[in-house]
């Protein structure tokens, strides 16, 4: 029978774990708040061979999203917007770190050099049915909050790129779920999100691989 020294069987492994490595996409993540989609997409992506979270930046120091990275052992860092709209800071920091960029409940709009520089690789999830209920100020309860004083009969998700507006990138994605009149914007809310958890990290896989 032969035998393979265990030596060489160490080698071996991290051979082909560096060459699946360098294979991979590298996603870093932006968030301005709890993180929970983060570490959604954080976890999917640590199960594929397909891409790697390899960085969360945050624009808020008071982000929940750090102790989820922590917690995960992903590296995560504070900007201000200096750094990130009239210096290069960020953008250089993008160059060397990301393939692709994810929008997981990140508030600012991204400057038109950061699109420039990622056309069709920034993708943004939003809690509503675009083009309804976009633009500036309508993100998390403020959404859903202004479905139910509508009277919506269904809300939902959609996953698009990012441009240099608002909520105006091409749709990638939309998933919807009913509202019923007993709905209540916190109910609204959590069946948003789980449409989020469902669908955001894989339409984000599928880009990557189409972009192949």
């Amino acid at each position: 029978m032969l035998q393979i020294p265990p030596l060489l069987i160490i080698i071996l492994f991290f051979v082909v774990t560096k060459q699946l490595i360098f294979n991979m996409k590298r996603i870093v993540i932006f968030a301005s708040g709890s993180g929970s989609n983060a570490e959604n997409i954080i976890k999917h992506f640590n199960s594929t061979q397909t891409a790697i979270v390899t960085h969360v930046l945050s624009n808020n120091e008071h982000a929940k999203v750090f102790d989820r990275c922590e917690r995960l052992g992903i590296d995560a860092s504070l900007f201000d917007r200096e750094s990130f709209s009239k210096d290069d800071t960020v953008l250089n920091f993008l160059h060397v770190e990301a393939d692709f960029i994810v929008l997981a409940g990140f508030l600012w709009r991204i400057p038109a050099k950061i699109v420039e520089a990622f056309p069709n690789k920034i993708i943004n999830i939003h809690p509503a049915l675009l083009p309804k209920y976009g633009g500036k100020g309508m993100y998390g309860m403020n959404v859903h909050r202004t479905v139910k004083e509508n009277n919506e009969p269904e809300t939902g998700i959609t996953i698009h790129y990012v441009n240099e507006n608002y909520d105006e990138g091409a749709i990638i994605f939309q998933a919807k779920t009913a509202v019923s009149s007993e709905d209540t914007p916190e109910t609204i809310a959590q069946k948003v999100h789980e449409l989020e958890y469902e669908h955001f990290p894989k339409v984000i896989e599928e880009v990557i691989l189409q972009n192949e």
